[in-house]
């Protein structure tokens, strides 16, 4: 969990049918002293930190559980709140968005022979976006130590040792 990714994942088969894997979840999410809360519905849980000890960085863990032959197939996807997630994606969009049009206004410039002052918006572009993958760099080491806590939750709960990729 302490890879260059920005969302680890990943995927997991059990002989638990999608019923066991909720209930034997929702089993331990009961327990006094349960580090993790979480909200389950057909097919799929979201384990998160307890909201006195959240934070901006805080992950959760979405699974998303299906049958697969006469197996059940857990994906698991580390991430922060979806809220935070859509303001890196947001910032990545613009910066994105922004970068295309200053390079197509500054080629237009520079093919009609005039002072090509869009292309130096470029690498202030590049600056941002580097800033942004630093932001959620340093975040989610912010919110390593959680992430571990819901991952040894899930690990308990299921009594399996997962790996992430």
């Amino acid at each position: 969990m302490t890879s260059a990714r920005i969302r680890p994942r990943f995927r997991i088969t059990t002989d638990l049918s999608i019923a066991e894997v909720q209930q034997t979840i929702h089993n331990k999410l009961n327990e006094e002293g349960s580090p993790c809360i979480g909200v389950i519905v057909p097919g799929f849980i979201t384990l998160k930190i307890p909201s006195r000890q959240r934070h901006f960085w805080s992950p959760q863990l979405t699974l998303h559980i299906e049958k697969e032959d006469d197996k059940t197939l857990i994906r698991g996807l580390y991430g922060p709140n979806p809220t935070v997630w859509a303001i890196f994606t947001l910032g990545f969009g613009a910066t994105a968005i922004l970068g295309l049009f200053a390079l197509v206004l500054g080629l237009s410039q520079i093919t009609l022979n005039y002072n090509p002052w869009a292309i130096w918006l470029l690498p202030g572009l590049g600056i941002v976006a580097i800033i942004l993958y630093l932001a959620s760099q340093t975040g989610q080491k912010l919110g390593v130590e959680q992430t571990f806590e819901i991952h040894h939750f899930f690990q308990e709960s299921l009594g399996v040792k997962v790996h992430i990729g």
